[in-house]
C-alpha cells in the first residue's frame, strides 16, 4: 500500500513539469513581441521596452524558465501587469468564490445523480428509467450558459425567489451564502449529473447481472440492500473515475458560471485576466487550475485502493 502511494504521488511530478513548461511557454506561443502584446496598440517603445524589462524577455529562455520555476517553489507567482499587485494576492482574494460553488455542485451533481442512476438501472426499461435518460440527454446537450440565463430569468427574474447576481461570503451567514450558490450550482452541475447519471446506471446494470446479486437475491437479502449495499460497492469504481475526470468540467464550466452570475471567483479573474493580456495572471491561474485537477486524479488513484484493494498490486 505504502509503495503505491509513494510511486503514485513521484508519477505527478514530472506531469506537472511539462505543465509549468506548458503554461510559462504561454508568452512565446502567441505571435509577435510578448511585451508588445501585453502592452497595447497605444504603447510607446518606452513602454514596450519597461514590460520587457519587469518580466525579463531580454534574458534566454532556459534561464527565464528556471527563475520562474523558482520563485513558483517560494510562492511567488509574479505580479500582476494591470494592478500591480502580487499574483497570490489575487487568487488568495478570489478563491473563496469558487471553492464554495464547486463544494456545493459537487454535493448536488452526486446527491443527485447517483440515486438516479441506481433508480434507472433498478428500473431498466420503464417509465423511470426513459426519464432519466432523457434528462442526462438534455444535460449533455445544452450549454452551461443558456441554462444559466433560463435559470436566472425564471427563479431570479420572474418569481424572485433566488438572488440574480453577485456572491455572499459564508462569513456572513449560511443561507445567504447558500442562496447566491443555488442557482449557479444547478446550471454548472446538469451536465456533471448527466454525465454521473449515464455511467452509475451503465454500471448498475452490469453488476446487477453478476451472480452474487442472484445469491443475495436467493438469500432474501431486501431490494436497498442489494442496490446500496451490494451492487453500488461494487460498482463504485467507475463511478469514482467519472467524478474525477467531472472536475476538469467544473473548472471550466465555472469560467462560464461565474461570469453569467457575477461571481467574483477564479473565473471571473481568469476572462478579466485574457481581456487585459494581463499574462502573469493567467498563468498563475493556468498553473493553478492544472496543479487541482492533477491532485484531483491523485485522489482518485489513492481512493481505488480503498474501493477495489486489487489495484494496490
Amino acid at each position: 500500500m505504502g509503495g503505491y502511494v509513494v510511486r503514485r504521488i513521484l508519477s505527478t511530478i514530472p506531469v506537472m513539469a511539462v505543465v509549468a513548461l506548458f503554461v510559462f511557454s504561454l508568452l512565446y506561443i502567441a505571435p509577435g513581441d510578448p511585451a508588445a502584446i501585453i502592452a497595447g496598440d497605444q504603447a510607446t517603445p518606452a513602454d514596450i521596452e519597461r514590460i520587457r524589462q519587469s518580466l525579463g524577455l531580454e534574458r534566454p529562455f532556459l534561464v527565464q524558465f528556471g527563475d520562474w520555476v523558482w520563485r513558483i517553489l517560494h510562492g511567488d507567482l509574479g505580479t500582476s501587469i494591470f494592478t500591480n499587485l502580487p499574483v497570490t494576492n489575487l487568487i488568495a482574494q478570489r478563491i473563496e468564490p469558487t471553492l464554495s460553488l464547486m463544494l456545493v455542485t459537487l454535493i448536488l451533481a452526486i446527491g443527485v445523480a447517483v440515486p438516479l442512476g441506481v433508480a434507472a438501472a433498478w428500473k431498466a426499461g420503464s417509465l423511470v428509467d426513459r426519464l432519466v435518460m432523457v434528462f442526462a440527454v438534455f444535460g449533455f446537450s445544452v450549454p452551461v450558459f443558456v441554462i444559466a440565463y433560463l435559470l436566472a430569468y425564471v427563479f431570479a427574474l420572474e418569481l424572485d425567489w433566488l438572488p440574480v447576481q453577485g456572491y455572499t461570503p459564508i462569513s456572513h451567514g449560511f443561507w445567504p451564502w447558500l442562496q447566491n450558490l443555488i442557482l449557479p450550482a444547478v446550471a454548472l452541475g446538469a451536465i456533471y449529473i448527466a454525465l454521473i447519471a449515464r455511467m452509475t446506471r451503465a454500471t448498475m446494470l452490469e453488476v446487477l447481472q453478476q451472480d452474487y446479486i442472484k445469491t443475495a437475491r436467493a438469500k432474501g437479502i431486501g431490494q436497498s440492500g442489494i442496490l446500496f449495499v451490494h451492487a453500488l460497492k461494487n460498482a463504485a469504481v467507475p463511478i469514482v473515475t467519472v467524478i474525477g475526470l467531472g472536475i476538469a468540467a467544473l473548472i471550466g464550466g465555472a469560467v462560464v458560471t461565474e461570469s453569467v452570475f457575477v461571481i467574483p471567483g477564479l473565473g471571473r479573474l481568469t476572462v478579466d485576466s485574457i481581456l487585459r493580456r494581463d499574462y502573469p495572471v493567467i498563468q498563475g491561474l493556468v498553473l493553478l487550475f492544472s496543479f487541482a485537477y492533477v491532485l484531483v486524479n491523485l485522489g482518485i488513484d489513492l481512493l481505488y485502493t480503498l474501493l477495489d484493494p486489487r489495484i494496490r498490486y
